[in-house]
């Protein structure tokens, strides 16, 4: 499972950002996660509780957004229909990916000291 990895990677740099920024704790991480990024949120929230124990981010709680697929027109920049041709209807250029791919680390709410 691949998501286990993703996670450590989110962990690890969860991990930099709290000594770059002096930080005691994590409270909460949030991801955007695209319908087409090739990741299940549910495997990704399992592996999410198994690998933040011992970590920074062991109280920390993490929130995941979906990202719906939107595709659009590389030539003429047309929006594409949902579940439809990958071919503008307007000019006949490829379907565009513009948003539903991604994986990224989107917040990460830190406790400092003071």
């Amino acid at each position: 499972m691949h998501e286990y990895a993703l996670v450590e990677a989110i962990i690890a740099r969860v991990e930099e950002e709290v000594r770059q920024q002096g930080a005691v704790g994590v409270h909460r991480v949030e991801l955007r996660v695209g319908d087409l990024a090739g990741v299940e949120r549910d495997l990704l929230a399992s592996a999410w509780e198994i690998f933040r124990a011992g970590s920074c981010c062991a109280q920390a709680r993490l929130v995941i957004h979906g990202v719906p697929a939107r595709w659009d027109c590389g030539a003429c920049g047309a929006p594409l229909a949902a579940g439809g041709a990958l071919q503008c209807g307007r000019c006949g250029g490829a379907g565009r990916l513009v948003e539903g791919g991604e994986l990224l680390l989107e917040r990460i709410e830190l406790q400092v000291a003071g």
